[in-house]
């Protein structure tokens, strides 16, 4: 992917995220009704103790992209030029993931995981008091795989054992998260990674662009994929409703 995709990309969404409060309060929501969603502090601000402080832009990416009279001005052509590259991409990791298998290259792709995306702008203001709250509690990502961009600064951490490690920002490095779905369809052989955003201690603000994919069909059964299952390594995990899946996750 080019350097100037991601420069581009990077700097439209700083471009949104600096703009008045106010002329982003037209798409600010606390629930996520629409295609385009900017919320502030934690999307698990009523069920947590604490907000996580971060801003987010959310834009429906696919399978087909949000309308593009209602992705914000400062940033849509960059959005548009992003999810083209991002979507070729996902093609391209899910054929080497496939092979990594054992199976056809074309094998998580023809079980539609490239085409159901999402994009995540999260901006990380300074903090006050950063040891009070994180910028992204501890978690492992629901969906295949992850696709994140980040400027260059720190706060992203990977849990390895029982530590946590600093992943360390290189320019035109893009981060591969396997997902929990990815985990289940592998039989385990890819597993998903718990990890973190610290809060920013300031004072320059931190930006990262994170594309989730999943499988198309919300009403589809996921589970081990059948040529991953043998006697000398039964499933590991029992076949669920992908809807309700996410539904539960969303909802807690």
């Amino acid at each position: 992917m080019p350097m100037e995709v991601l420069d581009r990309t990077i700097t439209a969404m700083k471009a949104f995220h600096e703009q008045p409060a106010e002329v982003k309060a037209s798409i600010y929501r606390r629930k996520s009704e629409t295609g385009v969603v900017f919320f502030s502090s934690s999307s698990h601000l009523l069920p947590s103790d604490a907000a996580c402080w971060r801003d987010t832009l959310r834009i429906r990416s696919g399978p087909i992209l949000e309308d593009k009279e209602e992705i914000p001005e400062v940033c849509r052509n960059e959005v548009m030029e992003w999810n083209q590259q991002t979507q070729h991409l996902g093609a391209v990791l899910m054929g080497l993931l496939s092979e990594g298998l054992g199976l056809s290259p074309s094998k998580l792709q023809d079980m539609t995981c490239v085409e159901k995306r999402k994009m995540l702008a999260h901006y990380y203001p300074c903090c006050p008091q950063p040891d009070l709250t994180m910028g992204l509690k501890s978690h492992t990502d629901t969906g295949v795989i992850t696709v994140v961009l980040r400027e260059q600064a720190g706060g992203l951490q990977v849990k390895h054992g029982e530590a946590w490690l600093d992943a360390t920002p290189s320019p035109g490095v893009l981060i591969v998260n396997i997902g929990n779905l990815l985990q289940v369809m592998s039989n385990g052989e890819y597993k998903s990674a718990e990890h973190r955003v610290l809060a920013n201690p300031g004072p320059v603000p931190r930006l990262s662009v994170s594309v989730f994919y999943y499988p198309l069909e919300c009403d589809d059964q996921i589970g081990p994929i059948p040529e991953l299952v043998s006697p000398e390594k039964p499933a590991a995990f029992q076949q669920f409703n992908l809807g309700e899946y996410l539904e539960n996750h969303f909802r807690t």
